[in-house]
């Protein structure tokens, strides 16, 4: 939420072309702000919107009467973002490029280059909030605030879960002019100030790419890799056709054999007449297997983390809990579902309350606590990558 006037504030504006980013603006522009459309262009390729997203952001900021510029970042999303993507699919993980856009491209050099240019702070159409808590508890000297990351008022659209890599010193020059308010809300907004993109569809699929087919953009770099499919009791039962197309949960795409005969929990054989649904539960890159197995086996309850990033370290671990485990909620997927959890700070693992499903090797755990400063959103605390499940 935008607090009061801010009267030659100098901030650069990630301009998508979008409606979020125009609305941004505008809330912007109107509390006083002195700013600066600023289009990322990142990728293009046959079919990709870049040349009209361009000139959509360019119409809204000439609507405003704001100064448009536009920074080529083109070889280094495809350096940073993309070559992570592929590699990461190649060793048989699943990644997050949304994640990596954010640390790399919007929050890497489009934050370096504004801070650089004289810039007093960033501003994306985020569906995030920065507040100011309080540090100390009230009595206890002086009272300071640090800005903390927060949960979007729109539980659906909130994106915290690719801000994670943020860092206490981003915050204080990062402003989320719409993360109080809902989508809904926005294009409301949009249709009541005129802006040429009230009634754009929203953007999908990764970003800066959008939306395409994963499978076929896999092909197309890394081609096909036939294997082995297995069961949990790693016996031979199908063939996949490469491990980057499948990930963890997925039930179609590989093939079983029509004469496959399986064992249950109980041990009793079933024939593939019989056989339930089976599931991607692993991958053994090794051996360029594809594990699979039933419903049930998707269920997990814990897992190990690697790359901890904590974005304000003291609103996450108080000193005397360095060697103990950390009570949290967890999100492991964009707009997931918050788990109760502990994280043990030695071990980096995470156990969680309830098994549940989808947990995948390179995606993200985020991590969240409620915070009585804000009651109807959380606290996003910072994250991890999915180690090992």
């Amino acid at each position: 939420m935008l607090q009061g006037k801010a009267t030659h504030q100098k901030v650069a504006l990630g301009m998508s072309g979008g409606v979020d980013s125009s609305v941004a603006a505008k809330l912007l522009v109107d509390a006083g702000y002195e700013v600066t459309g600023v289009y990322l262009e990142c990728w293009r390729a046959p079919g990709c919107r870049t040349d009209q997203d361009r000139k959509d952001a360019l119409q809204v900021a000439l609507s405003l009467g704001i100064p448009f510029t536009v920074l080529d970042f083109k070889d280094a999303y495809r350096e940073r973002v993309v070559e992570y993507f592929f590699q990461e699919y190649q060793a048989g993980r699943t990644p997050n490029p949304d994640v990596m856009c954010n640390k790399e491209i919007k929050f890497g050099l489009f934050y370096d280059w504004a801070i650089r240019e004289g810039f007093d702070a960033v501003a994306t159409g985020h569906y995030a909030q920065v507040l100011p808590v309080p540090t100390a508890p009230e009595g206890e000297g002086q009272r300071r605030t640090q800005p903390a990351l927060f949960a979007s008022q729109d539980s659906w659209k909130d994106q915290t879960y690719f801000l994670y890599r943020l860092t206490a010193e981003q915050l204080k020059h990062t402003l989320f002019p719409i993360g109080h308010l809902t989508k809904k809300e926005v294009r409301k907004l949009a249709t009541e100030f005129g802006l040429e993109t009230a009634d754009k569809k929203d953007s999908v699929g990764i970003c800066f790419i959008g939306d395409i087919n994963v499978h076929e953009f896999l092909r197309e770099r890394l081609g096909e890799n036939p294997g082995d499919v297995v069961d949990r009791q790693g016996r031979l039962i199908g063939r996949h056709n490469g491990l980057w197309f499948y990930t963890i949960g997925q039930r179609h795409g590989f093939s079983i054999f029509p004469k496959t005969v399986t064992v249950s929990e109980t041990g009793e054989q079933i024939d593939h007449h019989n056989i339930p649904p089976f599931y991607v539960v692993g991958k053994n890159p090794e051996k360029n297997e594809l594990v699979v197995g039933f419903g049930r086996d998707t269920y997990q309850q814990e897992f190990t983390v690697s790359d901890l990033h904590w974005i304000t370290p003291a609103f996450a671990v108080d000193s005397d809990q360095l060697g103990q485990s950390l009570p949290v909620l967890v999100r492991i997927r964009h707009t997931g579902q918050l788990h109760p959890a502990q994280i043990n700070l030695q071990t980096l693992r995470v156990m969680l309350d309830e098994p549940i499903q989808g947990i995948a090797e390179g995606q993200s755990a985020v991590f969240y606590r409620q915070h009585s400063y804000s009651s109807h959103t959380p606290l996003c605390l910072g994250g991890a990558v999915i180690q090992e499940a």
